[in-house]
């Protein structure tokens, strides 16, 4: 390998690294505004001058300057410390220093590099120019007059987000930032560019004043409002969650973060159940645990367990649900159901429900079909990687279904399912271009099994999936939309011998067969199905269940709680607590243990330690976590049952509340009124 030498020290490079690339990875540090290794070069602070020899005599930019065999390069040299001194003087002579009003103070680079690089005086005598603040949205506050123009949003809502909304208008002094006629950001990334602007220009106007970085304390956990499993980092201060920012994982979201997972965490304080309700007399009146728990146990003993059901919905724990299961298997009950969109996932073998193509190795896919699912939506970091295929190595993307724009070229084959029958049979175009592609996709929305033919869907697909598989390579891929869907399959959570399937439970209990319904957090479902039956409500807000339920027995929320999620790849990950629960309201294991203690059938597990110990023994695939497991598929069927030409439906219709923690959330709703504003615009 070439070797070059950096203050020096002598190391190996890789062709094509940069010098900035190259220092970063041995630990020389070099101060940079504008660089950032997930976006291309611009080459616009200077910051990052370094002296190189053989070369001219005069510092170069490190981050556009490639790494060449036998180059010697210097990073504290005399050179080296006044170009940097003078480069930052240009930097604040219109920047204005109102560092102790600004809401990046504390975690500025600016201000940082300020201390460690500059020289702390000014020479610029002149009136400071003014720039006028921008209108970016609910979420983004702008303060243009300390924009230092590294153009990292630029670059981010360009390569990354795919929605170019941002520009520069004017040259020079005259130079701003702006985006398209003072429109709100429509990207639901669009919140990244507060973590990535190094100065104070744009920050989040949410948390504005609210805070400062030191007064928080710092939890890490996993999100859970879609299926990605994104790390994230909760900051709170007391009991309130402050906000939430993504944390560094290449292999799941890299770090980026949704606007939903980010900001609706005020939707935590607003509408919570902090202690339990029973319904008398048609209105839900505030109780004791003691009575509540007397009350469902009275229930449980009083029902036949093939009158029982219990349903779990989509951002419950790992532990939560096999605690429910536990006990409900040992009642006798066999109406268990966890896909409450009614999706005909196959539960056979793991292979047939995961994404088996890691999210990371994505961007290396050539050749893309994708059914019935919006990734955009659905899973926004997925479409992250789909657009880095299409940047990196021109990756064509076809669909069946309604036409989205996903931030690259799609080719649409029709909005009929029908198709899907031609592709698998070997008589579309599509199947010989999927079998000649070295790392083909298929990527399958789990709402498009939400449909009395998702059985034929699932084998259709699984059949053009077995197209895709090569050495290494297995490109069938079910993409999930909501975080606990994984883990429940996973936990056995569908119907026992005999029991009834989130179709079969709903025409019981609307028929009176089934009259005990437990629901664990289940919110999406049409409430009016349950007819009389009696309605238990294990959650944490006054959402949809919490109105129809009987009983209420308030649980705990995901910043709440140690838990394990599993993520559409079948990534276990453990989220921590961050904050305790509002009230009376209880971790969710928990208050399934009291319940069984109130009943005299204490459960084989006291603390969460035994639990998770339980957990595992009884499904070994807990045990690895952080971690993607290969998993085998069942083999293809031939497809059985005909297709409709009914068109797909699609899960989420408001990217920005579809989760009872979203629809709490004020900023989720200007969000909304923001979206419904630039539809109507566009229309």
């Amino acid at each position: 390998m070439p070797t070059m030498k950096i203050d020096g020290q002598e190391v190996e490079f890789t062709p094509g690294e940069s010098v900035i690339q190259v220092c970063d990875r041995v630990g020389v540090e070099i101060p940079r505004f504008c660089y950032h290794e997930k976006l291309h070069i611009a080459g616009n602070c200077r910051m990052c001058l370094v002296e190189v020899k053989p070369g001219p005599p005069k510092p170069q930019a490190s981050c556009a300057l490639p790494a060449a065999d036998k180059m010697e390069v210097f990073t504290t040299t005399p050179m080296v410390k006044k170009a940097r001194e003078g480069v930052m003087e240009f930097l604040l002579i219109n920047h204005p220093l109102d560092c102790p009003i600004c809401d990046q103070g504390g975690e500025c680079d600016l201000q940082d590099q300020a201390m460690a690089y500059g020289v702390g005086t000014s020479r610029y005598r002149d009136h400071k120019r003014a720039v006028e603040d921008k209108s970016m949205g609910p979420l983004i506050k702008t303060h243009m007059t300390r924009c230092i123009h590294c153009t990292r949003c630029i670059r981010f809502a360009e390569d990354i987000a795919g929605v170019p909304e941002l520009g520069a208008v004017g040259r020079g002094e005259h130079m701003e930032i702006t985006s398209y006629l003072e429109k709100s950001l429509t990207s639901e990334l669009s919140a990244n560019v507060i973590d990535l602007c190094p100065v104070g220009a744009l920050t989040s106007k949410p948390y504005a004043f609210h805070a400062r970085p030191w007064e928080l304390k710092k939890t890490e956990s996993v999100d859970v409002l879609d299926a990605v499993g994104s790390a994230i980092r909760v900051d709170t201060r007391g009991e309130a969650v402050m906000r939430i920012l993504p944390r560094l994982n290449e292999e799941v979201n890299e770090e980026w973060l949704g606007d939903k997972s980010r900001y609706a965490c005020d939707g935590l304080r607003t509408q919570r159940l902090d202690r339990p309700y029973i319904r008398k007399n048609g209105r839900l009146h505030p109780a004791s645990w003691e009575e509540a728990l007397a009350l469902v146990a009275e229930k449980i003993v009083a029902t036949k367990p093939e009158q029982m059901a219990a349903i779990v919905g989509n951002l419950a724990c790992a532990e939560s649900m096999f605690a429910l299961k536990t006990f409900m298997t040992a009642r006798g009950v066999q109406h268990l159901e966890s896909r409450q969109d009614g999706a005909k996932i196959p539960t056979g073998a793991r292979g047939d429900y995961i994404m088996n193509t890691p999210i990371a190795a994505l961007e290396e896919a050539d050749l893309v079909l994708m059914i019935g699912t919006n990734p955009r939506h659905e899973a926004p970091l997925v479409n992250t990687r789909l657009r880095k295929a299409y940047l990196r190595g021109g990756m064509e993307a076809y669909n069946v279904g309604a036409a989205f724009d996903l931030t690259y070229p799609v080719t649409q084959l029709g909005e009929n399912p029908q198709i899907l029958a031609e592709i698998a049979g070997g008589k579309h175009p599509l199947a010989s271009k999927l079998k000649a592609a070295k790392k083909p996709v298929v990527i399958l929305g789990a709402a498009a099994l939400a449909r009395a033919d998702g059985v034929a869907i699932h084998a259709a697909a699984k059949t053009i999936g077995n197209f895709c598989q090569r050495e290494g390579w297995n490109g069938f891929n079910l993409l999930h939309y909501a975080a606990a869907r994984v883990g429940a399959l996973d936990l056995g959570f569908v119907p026992g011998a005999g029991g009834k399937d989130m179709e079969g439970i709903l025409k019981a209990t609307g028929e009176g067969a089934i009259s005990l319904v437990y629901l664990l957090g289940v919110d999406e479902i049409d409430m009016d199905y349950f007819g009389k039956a009696f309605v238990i409500y294990q959650g944490h807000h006054g959402d949809e269940g919490a109105h129809r339920a009987d009983v209420i027995l308030p649980g705990a929320a995901y910043t709440e709680k140690d838990g394990l999620y599993v993520n559409t790849e079948g990534r276990v990950q453990e989220g921590f607590r961050a904050i305790f629960p509002p009230g009376e309201a209880k971790d969710d294991w928990q208050i399934i243990a009291d319940l069984a203690r109130q009943m005299k059938k204490k459960l084989p597990f006291t603390t969460r330690e035994e639990l998770r110990t339980a957990l595992v023994k009884a499904h070994p695939v807990f045990a690895k976590r952080g971690v993607t497991q290969t998993a085998p598929c069942t083999p293809p069927v031939a497809v059985h049952e005909k297709i409709s030409a009914e068109t797909f439906d699609y899960p989420i219709t408001n990217f920005y509340r579809t989760d009872p923690i979203s629809r709490a959330s004020k900023t989720m709703a200007e969000c909304t009124e923001m979206m419904m504003k630039n539809t109507r615009k566009a229309a």
